[in-house]
């Protein structure tokens, strides 16, 4: 399976080039896989670039997760960053996911200094 960077997925959520889309499409349409870098980079992309709210991020991740030609790394993490993300909107996707990466491999607390971040269950702020 071919993997895809931060670009392909930018285009397949905002469709903003369509040469790039079509492009994008035919890539992943033989399936492709998602890492956790280029999942967290993307929802950074849709946030700075295009100015995506969280909602709208939030829906954007649920369509790459649950797209039928794309593999996430870890899924199951993936989704529970993006419930820690529903439920927390003010922290970024990013955090959701490296806290959820941690707790998955069994490596609580995850030490921090951001506030809004220690609040949740296995952050601890520093």
């Amino acid at each position: 399976m071919n993997a895809v960077d931060t670009n392909v997925l930018v285009r397949l959520v905002t469709r903003d080039d369509a040469k790039q889309t079509a492009a994008a499409e035919e890539f992943v349409s033989r399936g492709a896989w998602v890492s956790h870098i280029v999942l967290a980079e993307t929802i950074w992309v849709l946030a700075a670039v295009y100015e995506l709210k969280p909602h709208s991020l939030a829906i954007a991740i649920e369509m790459l997760v649950n797209h039928q030609c794309l593999t996430v790394q870890d899924r199951s993490t993936a989704l529970a960053a993006l419930e820690q993300f529903k439920q927390k909107p003010g922290l970024g996707f990013s955090d959701c996911l490296v806290l959820e990466t941690a707790r998955k491999a069994g490596h609580l607390p995850l030490g921090t200094f951001d506030r809004k971040l220690s609040n949740l269950d296995g952050a601890q702020r520093l």
